[in-house]
């Protein structure tokens, strides 16, 4: 059962259409499931793949800001792993 949607093919995460229990495997419709690694709540996101600090964090095609850390594959994205770019001036990132 897909518990999980990654809109975009170019998105490097997936929101989660339910609340998930770490090591609980999520299903995205795509390849490979994920397994979580922390509890995550519905209506946030997943990392489908390893991400960078400074990497592009890209959700429905679109960059929706950038990781202040290393974010692991089936990482919990929010708040304490990414800065958003929304409203601010492009310049020099800082991570």
């Amino acid at each position: 059962m897909i518990k999980a949607l990654q809109v975009n093919s170019n998105d490097n995460v997936a929101i989660l259409l339910e609340d998930i229990k770490k090591e609980e495997t999520c299903d995205y419709g795509g390849e490979y499931p994920q397994k979580t690694n922390q509890d995550i709540p519905f209506g946030h996101k997943i990392a489908l793949k390893n991400i960078e600090a400074g990497e592009n964090i890209v959700k429905y095609g679109y960059i929706i800001g950038y990781a202040t850390q290393h974010i692991n594959q089936g990482d919990w994205v929010h708040n304490h792993n990414i800065r958003s770019d929304r409203g601010r001036i492009k310049k020099e990132r800082p991570v």
